[in-house]
């Protein structure tokens, strides 16, 4: 059977953005087929638009990681779903569309009383959050953390993540606002990168070389101050490079400190490992997330047409937290 399917489609010649219609087929062997009620955005859909970061060759070309909806049908051997049930998935793309298509294992529940727009805000973040904080840097409670672009998606429930799981948190934001957004949140602390040097900021309230876990999507100059302001057995962990792949840095800190220096993307690993999180997700963040004391921060939503618009929103640097699209 084949689904009639409107999707946002990427003009190769000048990377503008339209509305399209083609078909989706059933469902394949361990994969669900959503009715999308709502897609989150995230940062590597700008870069996949203009061309800088393409899709692997068996996902689909269609922008959009993560998707809230209902259950339309499910392939072969999919188990502990039904139609009808409310969903929310990170997807292999396609998301930009109002049919998505995810693997079982990357599917999860929607939290109690969240809504459709609130759950698509949830997938990338989460899995990013708990690959990188509590998998790669193996965070402990009593440790010190520092995440930079606080007011981002992945920022605003890394704050609450690492909190509720035990860890001193702070944070760096790019106004005074967002700064009080994110210790209302949570955070400890949050320095305003724009008009203080967050490594002074921090020497000054005594966490110079007592940081244990920095997560870092900033990269550029930060980096040197990462290295400065890292603990002993330290680890930083980085997910993007928004101010720079390039930096002169001085790693005498990275012996002395014996640090760990490490990185991922999520759209890179393979499903097992995707699956792997959810699971963990399932047992150690959602009791959080359904009796509300971890929440998504939706900033602004759009409608479909208007994705451009989305696009023009986050390039901007206005939003906190996630944006989201609504079919």
């Amino acid at each position: 059977m084949s689904h009639p399917r409107r999707y946002i489609d990427i003009n190769p010649e000048d990377r503008s953005l339209k509305v399209a219609t083609d078909t989706l087929a059933d469902p394949a062997p361990g994969q669900i087929l959503i009715k999308v009620a709502a897609a989150g955005i995230n940062r590597a859909d700008l870069l996949q638009r203009a061309g800088l970061y393409p899709p692997p060759e068996d996902a689909s070309p269609i922008m959009g990681l993560e998707v809230s909806g209902t259950v339309l049908a499910l392939g072969d051997g999919v188990e502990g779903w039904q139609v009808g049930d409310p969903i929310c998935a990170l997807t292999h793309g396609g998301g930009y569309a109002d049919l998505a298509i995810a693997p079982q294992g990357q599917c999860l529940p929607i939290p109690g009383g969240l809504s459709m727009e609130g759950a698509a805000a949830l997938p990338e973040a989460l899995l990013t959050v708990w690959h990188n904080i509590f998998q790669r840097a193996a965070m402990q409670p009593g440790e010190k953390v520092l995440i930079h672009g606080g007011a981002s998606g992945i920022g605003t429930l890394g704050v609450q993540m690492a909190s509720a799981m035990g860890g001193e948190v702070y944070t760096t934001a790019g106004s005074d606002e967002k700064c009080a957004a994110l210790e209302a949140l949570g955070a400890r602390r949050a320095f305003n990168y724009k008009t203080q040097d967050f490594e002074t900021a921090c020497s000054e309230a005594g966490l110079r070389d007592r940081i244990n876990v920095i997560l870092d999507l900033a990269g550029g100059d930060f980096i040197q101050k990462n290295l400065n302001l890292a603990a002993p057995e330290g680890r930083i962990v980085y997910i993007a490079f928004i101010r720079g792949f390039k930096a002169e840095v001085n790693f005498a800190p990275l012996l002395l400190k014996r640090l760990t220096l490490t990185g991922s993307t999520l759209r890179a690993q393979s499903f097992a490992q995707k699956t792997v999180m959810c699971e963990e997700l399932r047992q150690h963040i959602y009791p959080l997330l359904d009796n509300g004391s971890i929440k998504p921060v939706v900033d602004r939503v759009f409608e479909l047409a208007d994705v451009a618009k989305a696009h023009d929103y986050m390039q901007s640097g206005a939003h906190m937290g996630k944006i989201i699209l609504r079919p």
